[in-house]
């Protein structure tokens, strides 16, 4: 009775899973063939792109909220090497839009890397659904490497070039192009809250593979969205100029190719670490020689620019605990009442829709009364907090008793002072990039920017292992313990950031900002015609 008591639990599931994807389905399906060029203010290419963007981010963060349970429950790998393996791939995954970026830049636009990298999202997802036997001597292991490839570099060519997209399909000088991205932003965490929610119960209490399908479908409905919406797009997204199939087709086999080396790559962490030593002295080096070859002003502005870049390491390297031993403090330690540790991932995507308009509201009103925190005294407002997250949760832990089970409010109040860090931190720091670069060195800054975000990822997975015993195992003091210590370590740089925000607030010169020669707008793809 058990087993046919799941199954109908399992088809109650698909079935729910199946409607919300008809559900979302129609609603790009409709979208495609009005003719109406605008919906509620907005360009409807931007709410394709948002339902395209949603579905990506639902099967990304689902799978991202079972990931270590995966590695350590079927793959038997020991619950540090998991969170090792975590942060490896997540700092891939933030490595190569770098890649998919330039490519996309200088050769195929960013519509067609979107497909592309969509196509190889969708591949990569399903072939996590491929279980095989478990165990490191499984060979279906390498099923599981090849997954993650694709993922990792589909990634690359979709990530940053379907948000660069939606600002195509507005001019420069239009005042909409900040509440576009807003809609856009909400898309990403509402995929997240559902994704996470869905695929974790799915993935934790039916099945991995039944997890894992779900966030295949999800990428899958997502693709679909995106070819049907491709007329909306009004020429957004276009290749730089004509591009030779042979040569177009030749890029493709690039992107093959990298998935291949990914493959090797991903299954020895040790020689992604050195890889980025190594190229984050280059990128410094070549950013600092670029930077003295400026003028007074854009030179310290610079200077602000690796200052703010500086301090993403030891930020999201505590953040991104949150799908590595967080959510495996949440499952070993945590009072759920039988709620899968998945499904808190939710947690913190469900803050954002909630708070996002709050602190957008907040800046601009501080803003009005000429008390808006500079961008640096903003990154160390981020730091302070996201210190007092793991503080709280260690003090909260102590509290009740360390042999005890965690009240669950305390989960609550971790990712409350996470996202709020968060909000402090990631989407100033994006404006602050696009803001104070050089316009001839934009992209650079851009990517220096998501490269030092990969390290902060890396710098997790080692965090993570570092809460593991002497067996691997994750003890409940040992999280503790590196919890409380990287607390501390967030909040004393929190408060040399704050000392020193005023000089770097001065590296800014905002006062000028502007006023340098403008350089000529490039025309408005709004009249483009799509190239076929």
């Amino acid at each position: 009775m058990k087993d046919i008591s799941l199954w109908a639990e399992a088809d109650w599931i698909a079935a729910i899973a199946v409607a919300v994807l008809i559900v979302f389905l129609a609603i790009g399906g409709k979208v495609a063939v009005q003719k109406e060029p605008e919906f509620a203010g907005h360009p409807k290419g931007l709410y394709m792109l948002f339902f395209a963007e949603m579905w990506e981010r639902f099967s990304y963060y689902g799978m991202r909220a079972i990931l270590v349970f995966y590695l350590a429950q079927h793959w038997l790998y020991s619950e540090a090497k998991s969170n090792l393996i975590y942060g490896a791939y997540t700092s891939l995954v933030y490595i190569t839009p770098v890649l998919g970026g330039w490519l996309a830049d200088r050769y195929l636009g960013q519509r067609k890397a979107v497909l592309f990298g969509g196509l190889l999202l969708a591949i990569g997802h399903s072939l996590m659904a491929v279980e095989g036997t478990g165990g490191q001597d499984d060979p279906t292991i390498n099923v599981f490497w090849g997954a993650l490839a694709f993922i990792i570099v589909g990634s690359g060519f979709l990530k940053a070039n379907i948000s660069v997209m939606v600002g195509q399909l507005y001019g420069l000088t239009d005042t909409r192009r900040d509440g576009a991205y807003t809609i856009f932003y909400m898309g990403i965490n509402v995929g997240a809250a559902i994704g996470t929610i869905l695929v974790a119960y799915l993935g934790q209490t039916i099945g991995w593979g039944y997890g894992f399908g779900l966030a295949g479908l999800g990428m899958l409905a997502g693709l679909v969205v995106f070819v049907l919406g491709k007329g909306l797009l009004n020429g957004a997204g276009e290749a730089p100029g004509p591009l030779a199939k042979g040569k177009e087709y030749g890029l493709y086999g690039i992107g093959l190719a990298a998935v291949a080396v990914i493959w090797a790559l991903v299954q020895y962490q040790d020689v992604i670490q050195t890889l980025l030593i190594i190229s984050g002295v280059g990128l410094l080096g070549y950013v600092l020689f670029e930077s003295f070859k400026l003028d007074k002003e854009p030179r310290e502005r610079m200077f602000a620019i690796l200052f703010l870049i500086s301090l993403n390491p030891l930020f999201w390297g505590l953040f991104e605990q949150a799908g590595g031993s967080m959510n495996q403090f949440t499952d070993k330690f945590v009072d759920r009442s039988g709620v899968p540790a998945g499904i808190f991932q939710s947690i913190n995507p469900i803050y954002i829709i909630l708070m996002a308009p709050v602190f957008a509201a907040l800046w601009q009103w501080l803003g009005a009364k000429g008390k808006e925190p500079s961008a640096p005294a903003k990154f160390g407002l981020a730091l302070a907090q996201m210190g007092f997250a793991n503080l709280v949760l260690v003090w909260g832990a102590e509290a009740y008793g360390v042999a005890a089970m965690t009240p669950v409010i305390l989960v609550f109040a971790y990712y409350l002072f996470a996202t709020t860090a968060e909000l402090c931190l990631s989407p100033v720091g994006l404006s602050a990039m696009n803001r104070l670069a050089p316009k001839h060195l934009a992209s650079l800054i851009m990517g220096a920017w998501f490269y030092m975000t990969a390290v902060g990822n890396f710098v997790a997975g080692k965090i993570g292992e570092a809460t593991g015993g002497h067996d691997g195992a994750l003890t409940k003091q040992g999280l503790l313990d590196i919890y409380e210590l990287f607390g501390w370590i967030a909040i004393g740089t929190a408060v040399a950031v704050l000392l020193v925000s005023p000089v770097v607030k001065k590296w800014m010169h905002l006062d000028t900002l502007g006023k340098d020669a403008p350089e000529p707008e490039a025309p408005s793809l709004a009249k483009a015609q799509p190239a076929e």
